[in-house]
């Protein structure tokens, strides 16, 4: 194992362990290498690494700390390796949107509130008649990151706001301008929220399953 690999994995041991918890600061340098019999460059890239992946806080001239590692910090770096995507990959992260989108919705139809439901319905009347597509892109990640957040579940919502950045969203939305479905992929939208405030778990899942099998659709006709 490199020996970067190994600081990384005992640093890790001490968070699983709960030697390390969420908010402490880690001990000088110096005595966290000699503790770990680490050098202490091996521990300075582990740190580093950590640090990128949002385990980490390196704060100037304070000192190093341990996270939130709240799911939503830790998942973000997902949205980003997802920007970075090839073409024929695409339709394998909306694979694994059909299976956890429609399933958020589900539980969301139980436990949205009504002031959710609300801030919804507003998000998709500011759209207007002739929305651009930077709006269109605004808009539809509010909506699926609005639904998600009704479900309950950080994991849950952090791991679907990963899967679709806006990049992605950009790109399925110039699109469907294109092939003049926004109509369509706008009144899916009403479909989702009705079933919603109908508290109808069934048919939320359904439209959401509709609804992203759609975007799935036009991007296998497009390759």
């Amino acid at each position: 194992m490199a020996v970067t690999d190994e600081a990384i994995e005992k640093i890790k041991g001490m968070i699983v362990s709960g030697a390390l918890r969420p908010g402490d600061r880690l001990p000088k340098e110096s005595e966290l290498a000699a503790g770990l019999g680490l050098s202490r460059n091996s521990l300075r890239e582990a740190v580093r690494a950590l640090s990128l992946i949002r385990i980490l806080d390196v704060r100037q001239g304070d000192g190093t700390y341990v996270t939130s590692l709240d799911p939503q910090l830790l998942l973000e770096a997902l949205g980003f390796v997802v920007d970075f995507h090839r073409d024929d990959t695409v339709l394998e992260f909306l694979a694994v949107r059909r299976i956890l989108e429609p399933a958020a919705t589900a539980m969301a139809a139980s436990r949205i509130s009504e002031e959710q439901l609300n801030a919804l319905d507003a998000r998709l009347d500011a759209l207007g008649g002739d929305p651009s597509v930077e709006e269109l892109v605004a808009c539809d990640l509010e909506f699926h990151r609005g639904v998600a957040r009704g479900c309950g579940n950080s994991v849950l919502c952090s791991l679907l706001d990963g899967l679709s950045g806006p990049a992605t969203r950009a790109r399925v939305w110039r699109g469907l301008a294109r092939r003049d479905a926004l109509g369509r992929t706008l009144s899916e939208h009403r479909a989702i929220l009705g079933a919603l405030r109908d508290r109808d778990a069934e048919a939320a899942r359904s439209w959401a399953t509709v609804h992203i099998a759609s975007v799935e659709q036009w991007l296998r006709s497009a390759r």
